[in-house]
This record gives C-alpha cells, sequence and structure tokens, in this order.
C-alpha cells in the first residue's frame, strides 16, 4: 500500500468515523512521510544512489572546510613570520648593527 493510499484511507476513517486523535496523528505522519518523499524527488535525491552521494558531499564540504581552516592558519604564521623579521631588520637598524654587516 503506497503512502498516498494510506493517507486516503486515513482521511475516509476520519470523515467516517470521526477524527480521534489516533486517526489525526496518523494523518499527520502520513501528510509529512509524503511531503518528505515529494521533495527528496523534486530535488533529485529520490533514488537509493542519493544516500551515498550525500555521504560525498558531506565528506567533501568537511575537507573544503579543513583546508580553509589550514590556509587562513598558513597565512596568519606567514604574517606574524614577516612582522617578527621586520621587528628584526628594525633593530638591527636601529642598533646600527647593519653598517657592520
Amino acid at each position: 500500500m503506497s503512502r498516498e493510499d494510506i493517507l486516503a484511507s486515513l482521511m475516509a476513517q476520519a470523515r467516517e468515523e470521526g477524527a480521534e486523535l489516533v486517526t489525526l496523528r496518523g494523518i499527520v505522519e502520513e501528510a509529512s512521510a509524503l511531503a518528505t518523499d515529494r521533495v527528496l524527488e523534486r530535488l533529485g535525491l529520490g533514488d537509493p544512489g542519493a544516500i551515498g552521494d550525500l555521504g560525498e558531499l558531506r565528506e567533501l564540504l568537511r575537507a573544503w572546510r579543513d583546508a580553509k581552516t589550514s590556509a587562513w592558519k598558513a597565512f596568519v604564521d606567514w604574517m606574524i613570520r614577516g612582522m617578527l623579521a621586520l621587528l628584526l631588520i628594525g633593530i638591527v637598524v636601529r642598533l646600527g648593527a647593519w653598517d657592520r654587516l
């Protein structure tokens, strides 16, 4: 029995017998599941291979974030090294040791 059929039978049951809490919960659950299936189909994620695709996309995103963090740390390290080198050159010049080299 498909989700559409289950939802239709629950709606018919609610119409005939009155809407009890259990029936209303069943309607909401089936409608939600049906809507989720439709959205996944529209996004192209309804096939069985979509789970693997999403896993690969998450790994790719994690790798991108790691690479971005590494690049930022490397940039900051090089900036600090450059500033320390400039500071050291300034101290050498200020002390007049540059002329002795």
